[in-house]
């Protein structure tokens, strides 16, 4: 970022001349992630493959709590050895589904990661097309305060990442 910032200072205290025909724009990234094609299309990619593990989770829940239900509506009536094999099975059940539910959340993470990389290095694609077709001399994208909308072309890449194959 440092880097980015010394080139713009450079580029700007160089001869006036050179400022005349300097091309400057600005990319507003989380905005280009958010309206992205792409971003709508891994989202559902990841509800589908993951859909089915969150619904076991949800089952697994359910079961766990109609046990613990059971134990406290029946622990009276309930012999010793019944009452600790079902207190042990809830145990159980509890271990496995925090287990099961550690590994959703890091096979998710992972992927989401995956999918994100994707559309990371999409972006970065359209963002280099539009500067070598329209001859920008420099692109920003963080750290910018302000920008016009002259220097805006954040609409310009989300249209050619819409032109992109996924």
């Amino acid at each position: 970022m440092k880097n980015k910032f010394v080139l713009f200072l450079v580029l700007l205290l160089s001869a006036n001349m050179a400022w005349a025909e300097l091309k400057i724009g600005f990319v507003n990234i989380p905005a280009v992630l958010e309206k992205a094609p792409q971003a709508e299309k891994a989202k559902k990619r990841l509800e589908q493959e993951f859909s089915p593990r969150d619904k076991q989770l949800v089952a697994q829940q359910n079961d766990i709590k109609n046990l613990e239900e059971r134990l406290n509506r029946d622990a009276a009536v309930m012999g010793d050895s019944e009452r600790r094999n079902l207190e042990k099975d809830i145990l159980n059940k509890q271990r496995e589904f925090k287990r099961s539910q550690q590994e959703f959340s890091e096979d998710f993470n992972i992927r989401r990661n995956e999918e994100l990389g994707k559309l990371q290095r999409k972006i970065v694609e359209a963002i280099r097309e539009l500067a070598k077709s329209q001859s920008f001399d420099l692109l920003l994208t963080e750290g910018v305060i302000y920008a016009s909308e002259t220097v805006d072309v954040t609409n310009q890449i989300q249209q050619k990442l819409s032109a992109m194959p996924d």
